[in-house]
């Protein structure tokens, strides 16, 4: 069973995936969008929003490039950056061929920052789930002993979560844009590390 687990588990990401995509093609408003922001919403402070908008850059363009520069040059296996490279290049192709496959308008009135593009997929959560999923990846194969693999296990998946929730509390994206977003890029990542398991140990 745990041998298949990650096909199963790379099954129902697409279903989700393909769920909400036939949701957001098909209607404009879904209601655990609304629900889910009226929650967040009710957190929002000056504080917490300066706190957000730093927290949500964990997934911008400028700091996984830089992180993946800084592999490349420090870390003896020069692999690691050249699949972590292809990682990005590969998630981001695939990000604007979906925001231009289903064009979802963004939130409009509620946005705390300024963004602009489409709305579904989650740019920044398709980028923190493939990216910082992919780190987790290399750690997992690597030859850190269990208590290291499971700190920075944890590390890296609240990023994740972090950057994910951030696009709501900002506004600028549905919660079904990072679903969505998390749901896809898990697929992606699963097949990903598939094809090139065995060539960054």
């Amino acid at each position: 069973m745990k041998k298949y687990l990650k096909w199963i588990i790379c099954f129902i990401s697409l279903i989700i995936f393909m769920f909400l995509g036939v949701l957001v093609l098909t209607k404009n408003d879904i209601y655990l969008d609304y629900v889910v922001y009226n929650f967040i919403s009710k957190y929002i402070s000056n504080d917490l929003t300066f706190i957000v908008k730093n927290l949500t850059h964990l997934a911008s363009a400028f700091i996984v490039i830089l992180i993946t520069l800084m592999v490349f040059v420090l870390h003896k296996n020069k692999k690691y950056g050249i699949f972590m490279a292809i990682d990005l290049i590969l998630i981001t192709i695939f990000q604007y061929a979906l925001k231009l496959t289903f064009l979802r308008v963004r939130p409009v009135d509620i946005n705390l920052i300024e963004e602009t593009g489409y709305s579904f997929p989650s740019g920044h959560s398709l980028t923190a789930m493939a990216f910082y999923g992919f780190i987790i990846y290399l750690i997992r194969t690597s030859n850190l002993n269990r208590r290291s693999k499971n700190i920075y296990t944890i590390l890296f998946s609240i990023i994740i979560l972090v950057v994910g929730l951030s696009r709501v509390y900002l506004g600028v994206h549905f919660f079904t844009d990072v679903v969505g977003a998390f749901s896809f890029s898990l697929v992606f990542l699963i097949i990903y590390t598939y094809l090139i398991k065995g060539k960054v140990r």
